[in-house]
């Protein structure tokens, strides 16, 4: 079939994870409170949300943490961030 460029056959971009678990999870765990981990993921509305509330009192930034790290965290794109 024919593959355009960036592209499979199936339409999925051959880059489907551009941003790194680590950092997010780092992020997450370091800076949470202040949404660091949602800027860096592209998600400027909920980084701010996060910002004016401390990260919903920290129980936002520990549940993000979480998702974070068993891999189950979304860029702005929709994208599971999944590679390491």
């Amino acid at each position: 079939m024919h593959q355009m460029r960036g592209k499979t056959s199936k339409g999925n971009s051959r880059r489907n994870f551009p941003k790194s678990r680590l950092a997010t999870s780092l992020l997450a765990w370091f800076l949470g409170e202040f949404g660091a981990h949602r800027f860096y993921l592209g998600k400027i509305g909920t980084a701010i949300a996060m910002l004016f509330t401390l990260g919903g009192l920290g129980i936002w930034a520990l549940i993000d943490f979480i998702f974070a790290v068993s891999g189950r965290m979304k860029d702005k794109e929709g994208r599971i961030i999944k590679n390491w």
